[in-house]
Formats: C-alpha cells, sequence, structure tokens
C-alpha cells in the first residue's frame, strides 16, 4: 500500500476509474501533455490516449458545456478547471444544465460528470486562484458538493463521484495537495458521498470544517486535549446534499460549536450549519455556535493573505469563547 499525497491520490483514483469503465475521459486545460498545472492528471494521456484524455481551449464554459453533452450522450467525462475563481464561467452550464437534466427530461437522461477544480487559498496565488466559491455550487438543487480533505478521502470521494449517476462538483483543497502523505490502497473502493466523518471523538465541543481547513482543525483540537477540554471533529466532507445528523448528534452531546471555513462570512455555508443547529438542536447549546472564517472582502495577493485565512489560533479563541460559557 503506497503513501500518497492528496494529489497523487486523485491521479490513482481519475486512472482506476478509466481503467475500469471506458466511458471515463479526462477533458480540461493542459490536462494531456503537462498533465494539469498541479499534475493531477500526469502520464494519463500516455497511458490512455489522445482520444480520452483532451487537452482544451482556455474556454471554462465549453469545457462544462461539453462535460454536460458527453454525460448526456452516455460517457462519464471528468473536467478540470484549472482554479477555483475560474469556475464562475461554468455555473450557467452547472446550474442550467447538469443540475436540471434529469428533471428536464423525466428521468429519460442523467448528468454523470465530475467538474474538478483545485480550490482554496495559502499558496500565494495571484487573483482568481485562491477563492472558495462552494456555497455558489452547494445552492443549486441537483448538484452534489463533494470536498476531500485527506489522500484517503480524495481517493475514495473521487471513485465514488465519478461513478455517481449525476454532477458532481469536486473541489480540492490545493493547500494541502502535498501536506501530508497517507497509506492508500488502490482497491477501487469508493467512500460514501452525502456523508460526514467524524475524525475525532468528544465529549466537550464539536468542530466542524472542510477541505484544508480539517488539518488545523485537528491541530487546534491537539492543543485544546492538553488543556483539558475533550473536543469532537467532523469533516463535512459533501456539503451538498448535506447530511446533518451527525452535527447534531455531537452539538446535542457537547452544546457547543465551532464551524470552520476559508470562504467569506456573509452566507457561507457555515452559517447553513449555524441554522441547522439552532432549528434542530438549539435547546441542547450551552454557547452560541461560532463561526471562524475569511473576510467579507476579495482574497488579498501574497503578503496579506495569511492575514485573512482562518488560522490555529482563530480555531483556538473562537474555542475557548464559547468554553468560557457555563
Amino acid at each position: 500500500m503506497a503513501e500518497v499525497t492528496l494529489v497523487e491520490a486523485v491521479a490513482l483514483a481519475i486512472a482506476r476509474a478509466m481503467t475500469e469503465d471506458d466511458r471515463v475521459l479526462v477533458l480540461g486545460e493542459d490536462v494531456g501533455r503537462d498533465g494539469g498545472v498541479f499534475r493531477a492528471t500526469q502520464g494519463l494521456l500516455d497511458r490512455f490516449g489522445p482520444d480520452r484524455v483532451r487537452d482544451t481551449p482556455l474556454a471554462e464554459a465549453a469545457i462544462a458545456g461539453v462535460a454536460v453533452g458527453l454525460a448526456a450522450c452516455g460517457m462519464r467525462p471528468v473536467a478540470e478547471i484549472q482554479f477555483d475563481g475560474f469556475m464562475l464561467s461554468t455555473l450557467d452550464q452547472m446550474a442550467n444544465h447538469a443540475a436540471r437534466l434529469r428533471t428536464r427530461t423525466r428521468g429519460r437522461l442523467s448528468c454523470p460528470m465530475v467538474l474538478r477544480a483545485p480550490f482554496g487559498g495559502g499558496i500565494h496565488a495571484p487573483e482568481h486562484h485562491s477563492e472558495s466559491i462552494e456555497t455558489f455550487f452547494a445552492h443549486v438543487p441537483g448538484l452534489r458538493v463533494v470536498i476531500p480533505s485527506s489522500p484517503r478521502r480524495a481517493y475514495g470521494l473521487l471513485l465514488s463521484a465519478i461513478r455517481d449517476p449525476d454532477p458532481v462538483v469536486f473541489l480540492e483543497p490545493k493547500r494541502v495537495y502535498r501536506a501530508q502523505r497517507e497509506a492508500v490502497a488502490d482497491d477501487g473502493k469508493g467512500l460514501p458521498l452525502d456523508s460526514c466523518f467524524t475524525l475525532r471523538e468528544g465529549r466537550d465541543l464539536t468542530l466542524v470544517a472542510w477541505g484544508a481547513m480539517v488539518r488545523d482543525m485537528l491541530t487546534a483540537a491537539e492543543t485544546l486535549a492538553a488543556e483539558g477540554v475533550d473536543a469532537e471533529v467532523i469533516d463535512l466532507a459533501t456539503l451538498a446534499p448535506l447530511d446533518p445528523q451527525p452535527i447534531l448528534r455531537s452539538v446535542e452531546k457537547t452544546g457547543r460549536c465551532v464551524i470552520v471555513h476559508e470562504a467569506p462570512l456573509t452566507a457561507g455555508f457555515g452559517a447553513e450549519i449555524a441554522a441547522r443547529i439552532a432549528e434542530h438542536a438549539l435547546l441542547s447549546l450551552l454557547a452560541p455556535v461560532r463561526r471562524v472564517t475569511g473576510y467579507d472582502c476579495v482574497v488579498p495577493l501574497a503578503r496579506l493573505e495569511s492575514r485573512y485565512m482562518p488560522s490555529v489560533e482563530r480555531i483556538l479563541a473562537a474555542a475557548r469563547d464559547v468554553m468560557s460559557y457555563r
């Protein structure tokens, strides 16, 4: 069992899916000869040939539109958008066509496609390369939004996304593409979509995050443990459709919750989780729900980026604040 990084796990999953199903193909900017900007598709062109690994023009709306057409005709395209900020050009195709195809055709057609993109900040990238726009897609009925946080979950969730009969937006946290290695068996086993993963059991505090923030949250949980606070850590993994039950059960146990995400505070997906807690677990709360997020501004360039990003220190401050309520 090889130890791989998250981006290597993505490559493993795509190659496994292409080997098992000749309907699976890859398209996007520089995905062929260059192997993608982060090398997530490296080697696929040599292995599967140009009919199944297609370099495209710099045209994100066209990439998404072609993927919708391929999926409607029975293929299983995996389309890559080079950076998250450029995904906004795909919203027309994804919201108006991919998400509605099953309903529009009364079940005659489905849209088994995956739209992949590296997302989030933390790598000192230029403008439009560090956004966290998951809420845009999570708001669209008919789209799944999946965000892995580790190599093992990237492999299993991506395989399940490719096999899913409906469209999946798969966002890969670029800050942790190569941040850790994890033993991943290339055995073709998918992980369940539409589910949370409880990574650490606890009785005092519920911590919820997704993507790169999960690593920071786990680090914060270790510090809190040394302070006598037993934190439960939940990796949301699938934002849409949301499975709130693991979060609600945890909050009913702990009475306290901190939600962490990189996207701006206002209308970020953390607000949806806080609303679900208010609706279904309000009487269990011992303290207000706190959100640790990016700010309501454009993601700054390299010199100020660290000021924008949620940090372990900010997570700890929020956790200590909610623990101060007695």
